[in-house]
């Protein structure tokens, strides 16, 4: 494809003016293939990985939307609910979007859960050989034994299929780090059923690198293009 100056591309994608773009070139704010930009710079939008701001800029015609969402708990994971329930779709409204969630969390549990309009990436994601691990905070009614801790880190099966080894760290009497390379129904809360556990919250923390860090309840970020990228290589 013809080359065509940065700052023309960025307005093109309808991220600034060229005088805007400009600027925040100038700023350090825009990258081309992980290397800062340079006013009047030349690139192949087929070819080059452009970033404003850590997120990647694509044709109009062309973006896609990769939503990181502190679900709270209460808020069914669908795009819309036939009970009319709050769905997470309609915490995150982007204007001729139509976001879906990938994968679940269920309306007892809240945290990270991401949302897109790329079909792809959800799927890239839900895959059983995605192999990046999800990490939850898992609080229980009343102090753990050492012997559940030891439960919940021996094989375990569900449903006659073995499980893969759960990570289980102690953070607290009554607080777990449990760490999942597989996502069977509802894992967390039926291994901890099987145990004699009782769960007061369970809260999804992270994604492999991509965390939840202090995003508020409720509230949402776009992912960055490296984060993206990261997901999409699947096995960490």
């Amino acid at each position: 494809m013809e080359t065509i100056r940065i700052q023309k591309y960025l307005a093109d994608c309808g991220v600034c003016s060229r005088r805007a773009a400009e600027a925040a070139i100038s700023e350090g704010l825009v990258t081309v293939n992980g290397a800062l930009a340079e006013i009047g710079q030349k690139i192949d939008p087929e070819a080059d990985l452009v970033c404003f701001e850590g997120r990647q800029v694509l044709p109009q015609s062309a973006q896609k939307h990769y939503v990181l969402l502190n679900k709270p708990r209460g808020i069914v994971c669908t795009a819309k609910d036939e009970k009319g329930r709050t769905a997470v779709t309609d915490l995150v409204r982007l204007e001729g979007v139509r976001l879906y969630p990938v994968g679940r969390l269920d309306m007892d549990s809240d945290g990270l859960l991401f949302l897109t309009d790329d079909g792809d990436f959800a799927n890239r994601l839900t895959h059983p050989r995605h192999e990046i691990p999800k990490v939850y905070e898992v609080t229980f009614r009343a102090p753990l034994t050492e012997e559940q801790i030891q439960a919940l880190s021996a094989p375990m099966e569900l449903d006659g299929y073995p499980l893969l080894p759960v990570g289980v760290r102690p953070l607290a009497p009554d607080k777990l780090e449990m760490t999942l390379w597989e996502g069977r129904n509802r894992q967390i809360r039926r291994m901890c059923e099987t145990v004699g556990l009782k769960i007061a919250r369970l809260s999804r923390v992270a994604v492999g690198k991509v965390r939840l860090g202090s995003l508020p309840a409720g509230k949402w970020r776009f992912l960055t293009a490296e984060e993206v990228q990261y997901l999409l290589k699947g096995k960490q």
